[in-house]
């Protein structure tokens, strides 16, 4: 193995396999693509106990390590038990303060608590969570990214997100974020790369400026 190659690890969104990824290529003979998968989480979990599991996953030292929506979320608690070379946070907010309100209110009213049993029997919905969008657009899309809807998982990802209580963005973080999407839409203020035209899927539809900026964004 090439001593010299920078290992990424990308981490999906919410019910999200990581193929989401696919089309993410950076040049081989600097990088090696790890893909990190959603493991069903114990109900009773804290975010940052599965963080920390999630760790366990990473089997290199420096990494650089990048989540999308709620895996940017993921990613930010791992920062605090691994050693990184760069954090890359996509599509996603920076504390719980960019949340937006529909989210501050589930968790005002608890009604998180019943919200994803709908989810598991609704792919449509599922996808409007997941990302902004309902299937009638891209119901293929869908059905190819959107795997993980088991109960358990469901129930605790979403509670994870409302209840999510960082103060502040992350001081290491690079954060990048699409100034149209549809589900984190007050992220693109502050220290934020903003993608012109981004959905909350720019991972998927705009794979080409990942392409091209992620080499020159790891080695700044």
């Amino acid at each position: 193995m090439n001593p010299k190659l920078t290992h990424v690890y990308l981490m999906p969104g919410m019910a999200a396999n990581p193929s989401i990824f696919e089309h993410i290529k950076l040049p081989e003979d600097k990088y090696k693509i790890h893909w990190l998968e959603w493991q069903i989480p114990d109900k009773t979990e804290t975010l940052s106990a599965y963080a920390q599991r999630m760790c366990a996953f990473i089997e290199h030292n420096n990494v650089v390590l990048l989540g999308v929506s709620f895996g940017g979320i993921l990613v930010q608690e791992m920062s605090k038990y691994v050693k990184l070379k760069k954090l890359f946070v996509v599509s996603s907010v920076k504390s719980h303060h960019e949340l937006p309100k529909r989210l501050k209110l589930l968790k005002v009213t608890k009604a998180y608590k019943i919200l994803p049993t709908q989810l598991v029997s609704n792919i449509d919905l599922l996808a409007k969570y997941a990302f902004g969008e309902t299937i009638k657009k891209r119901v293929d899309l869908y059905k190819k990214y959107l795997s993980v809807n088991d109960k358990t998982y469901l129930d605790w990802a979403i509670k994870q997100v409302v209840c999510w209580d960082q103060e502040e963005a992350h001081p290491e973080a690079i954060y990048i974020h699409g100034d149209n999407d549809a589900i984190f839409p007050y992220s693109c203020g502050g220290n934020c790369i903003v993608v012109e035209g981004g959905t909350h899927i720019m991972v998927i539809n705009k794979y080409k400026w990942f392409n091209e900026n992620l080499p020159k964004l790891i080695e700044s």
